[in-house]
């Protein structure tokens, strides 16, 4: 058993505060990497990911999101890069494998010193009509539904401590 990765499973954190620069390409390739080799159903590999660095694009995807949860806040925390993922939903897996392709990318993240955090409602941006126009930019058809908003980025300040683990979260039958 490799220790090292149950230890990275323990620490990693969501971030939710980060630094503007952005993250080393370096940095983004082994991310983006550790995301393609998530578990998928069948060997489909349904899922893409979108990378988002310009700040336009990031603004704009920050702003619809906002909008979706009913608030003017950033919803990226600042965070510098937004990694889309999407799936397609002609795969009967595709919220599951779109799923794992994010836990892959935040546990990258870790591993190269990269913050990172999972937020929601890409599913509702990219039903809006701005979202699928960004869609459409992007090469991907309407089969594909957004599951979710990998944010990457340096943390500002301390990375949060997990809070104790409830005491019946398994079950031994």
């Amino acid at each position: 058993m490799k220790k090292e990765t149950l230890k990275s499973i323990k620490e990693r954190r969501s971030i939710k505060a980060y630094l503007p620069e952005q993250i080393k390409e370096e940095e983004l390739d082994l991310i983006l990497e550790a995301g393609t080799y998530a578990a998928n159903g069948r060997s489909l590999q349904s899922a893409k990911m979108v990378v988002v660095q310009d700040k336009e694009t990031r603004d704009l995807l920050s702003r619809l999101n906002a909008q979706v949860m009913g608030t003017d806040k950033d919803p990226f925390y600042g965070a510098p890069t937004v990694v889309v993922v999407f799936a397609d939903s002609n795969c009967h897996t595709y919220v599951e494998d779109g799923s794992l392709v994010m836990g892959n990318l935040m546990l990258g993240a870790y591993a190269v010193g990269v913050g990172s955090c999972w937020i929601h409602r890409a599913r509702q941006v990219f039903q809006l009509p701005e979202g699928k126009e960004l869609m459409k930019k992007w090469g991907l058809d309407e089969s594909y539904v957004g599951v979710g908003n990998c944010i990457l980025g340096y943390t500002k300040g301390d990375i949060p401590q997990a809070k104790p683990r409830k005491i019946d979260y398994i079950l031994k039958v």
